[in-house]
């Protein structure tokens, strides 16, 4: 899942990583003068570039095919800084951590369809997934919600890492991860679920 400490690290700037802007219309080629007279100049019907078309194709050619013709935007995906945070104690399952994130107002991005980046305390200690299959993408807008289920401690030992805080990231690559305080909790070989849209789904059975 990719190394801990970069999340940690990231963890401890405060900036907004925007998103980089990219593609510029390329420059028109200039008119080239022949041997056998000047340079042509351009007709002055000739009509003038949509300055709304983007340089990969113009805006209708964006976003996906929907399979009937048409073609609906693509979402932005989410990174920890688009969403706002919440946790809670759940005693379901031996006891476990419920993960709630929704969009900021004025945001719609998406949620990969992959494990949540949990880590725990100073020593960034991963969760592994709590699941055996990767779950679906989920698009958060409004009041959308979507919840991740963490168990700290998955052995059925004495033994464990007493920590008050976890880092939850979008992913490995995510630039701002948040630290979550939790309480003070035992860790070990913890484990978590996948992102989804009830609670009730997120649930980490051992």
């Amino acid at each position: 899942m990719g190394s801990c400490h970069r999340a940690v690290t990231a963890l401890s700037g405060n900036g907004d990583a925007g998103a980089a802007q990219s593609g510029s219309p390329s420059a028109g080629s200039e008119p080239s003068a022949s041997a056998d007279g000047p340079a042509a100049t351009p007709s002055a019907s000739a009509p003038e570039a949509d300055p709304s078309a983007s340089a990969s194709g113009g805006r209708e050619g964006s976003g996906a095919d929907t399979g009937s013709g048409e073609r609906e935007q693509v979402g932005q995906v989410c990174g920890a800084n688009d969403l706002s945070w919440s946790i809670r104690s759940e005693s379901q399952a031996g006891g476990y951590i419920l993960v709630m994130a929704k969009a900021k107002s004025g945001i719609t991005c998406v949620l990969p369809a992959a494990l949540p980046t949990i880590a725990f305390g100073s020593d960034g200690t991963e969760a592994g997934p709590a699941e055996q299959s990767v779950g679906k993408a989920i698009t958060l807008s409004g009041g959308t919600t979507a919840y991740a289920g963490v168990n700290p401690k998955t052995t059925n030992t004495d033994w464990g890492k007493e920590l008050d805080s976890i880092i939850v990231a979008i992913g490995n690559d995510d630039a701002n991860p948040v630290s979550l305080k939790v309480g003070t909790i035992n860790v070990d070989k913890p484990v978590v679920t996948n992102w989804h849209t009830a609670p009730k789904d997120a649930v980490p059975f051992n």
